[in-house]
């Protein structure tokens, strides 16, 4: 029988999520497609280090991590990206509120 290899021993879903819904937030990484987003090409830069956007939705993967969708305002699609790839900007605000601002 093989061994599952995990990308990490934490399990993370034994926490609440790192971000909330409206929450700010700048990818520190640059991500590429895995061939999961469809429209793109495997290996095709998705969103650059650098990049900000807002979570607008919590899942998870594997039973394990939590994957926040972010919506990358500059690139006008969603992205969804885990925790260690992402860091805080600001409050939890809403879009409109932002625009407003």
């Amino acid at each position: 029988m093989a061994k599952i290899s995990r990308d990490s021993d934490t399990v993370e879903l034994t926490a609440p999520p790192w971000f909330g819904y409206g929450q700010k937030v700048r990818i520190i990484k640059t991500i590429r497609n895995d061939g999961t987003f469809p429209g793109k090409d495997i290996g095709e830069v998705l969103v650059k280090k650098g990049d900000m956007g807002y979570v607008t939705s919590i899942g998870t993967f594997l039973q394990q991590f939590y994957i926040y969708g972010v919506e990358i305002i500059d690139r006008g699609y969603r992205v969804g990206l885990r925790g260690k790839e992402l860091e805080v900007v600001g409050p939890v605000v809403s879009v409109e509120e932002e625009s407003l601002q």
